[in-house]
């Protein structure tokens, strides 16, 4: 009797350690589901920040080259990057004025544009889109985009570990070659398509186009026209008399040259009107008889 009652403590303090051994096993898998579960809110928190930003403006600024410039430093200052520009001059018309005789103004209208496309990160986007509306001296227009890429990029990624898990199948079994080939390059794409949304993520693309008013260009060259190089009114009239000269003694010459025919035709004239005279005064007697 006194056996059983000491017997008694002692199944006690096994049920008790018992009870305490499952419940910490318990607990241990309530961290381990805990863990799981902070691990997949994470990756659900990380696929839901995948927001690409994006922007345009158009605006007339006052001067093209200047504006370049300073946007430049401006994309610098926010640790940006200018990833694309443009910049293009149109002749509008032009004409050219005679100032003298071997000088000409060109006169020109023209028109510029420029283009640029900057990266910037998405937290300093509104504030440079800010600072480069005050540079222009007004807006056409603006525009900004927010892509949400965060299931695009989640089912990617989920894509990315089936086809994995598919590929090393693949090498066990060392099957299929050409299937086991496509799916590694599917794999790549996969890979290469989430790198392109993380890096549009960290950098937020902003396209911008700007003009100015048609500017005016006058610059002095030389006359091209061979016409226009010519002398003086009172030189090219000697000029002409000397010319007129020159022309009457080799008509001179000329002649003097072609005496011979000259006297020859003389005579020849001489004796056909001598001649003609002859005939027709005989011929009223000739009509009387």
């Amino acid at each position: 009797m006194k056996t059983k009652i000491l017997m008694l403590p002692l199944v006690a303090v096994l049920l008790l350690g018992a009870c305490k051994g499952s419940g910490s096993g318990y607990n241990t898998d309530q961290k381990v589901g805990d863990t799981d579960t902070a691990r997949s809110s994470g990756a659900d928190t990380s696929a839901a920040s995948k927001l690409v930003k994006t922007a345009d403006m158009r605006f007339k600024v006052k001067d093209v080259q200047q504006t370049v410039e300073n946007i430049a430093a401006l994309t610098t200052k926010y640790n940006g990057i200018v990833m694309h520009h443009q910049m293009q001059a149109t002749t509008e018309r032009s004409q050219d004025v005679r100032i003298s005789n071997d000088s000409v103004m060109h006169i020109t209208s023209f028109t510029r544009v420029a283009d640029m496309t900057v990266s910037i990160p998405p937290n300093h986007l509104e504030d440079f889109i800010i600072q480069v509306a005050r540079i222009g001296l007004y807006v056409n227009s603006s525009k900004m985009d927010i892509d949400d890429k965060s299931l695009e990029y989640l089912s990617s990624k989920l894509k990315q570990g089936n086809k994995a898990a598919f590929v090393a199948e693949q090498n066990k079994r060392d099957k299929n070659a050409t299937t086991e080939l496509t799916m590694k390059d599917d794999l790549v794409d996969s890979k290469i398509n989430n790198l392109k949304i993380d890096k549009a993520v960290k950098l937020s693309t902003l396209t911008l186009s700007f003009y100015q008013n048609n500017g005016i260009v006058k610059e002095v060259v030389a006359n091209d026209d061979p016409s226009a190089y010519q002398l003086p009114v009172h030189k090219r009239f000697l000029g002409a008399l000397a010319y007129g000269w020159s022309l009457f003694a080799e008509l001179v010459i000329g002649l003097a040259n072609a005496w011979v025919f000259l006297v020859l035709g003389g005579v020849s004239a001489w004796l056909f009107i001598r001649y003609y005279k002859r005939k027709y005064s005989i011929l009223p007697d000739t009509i009387k008889s």
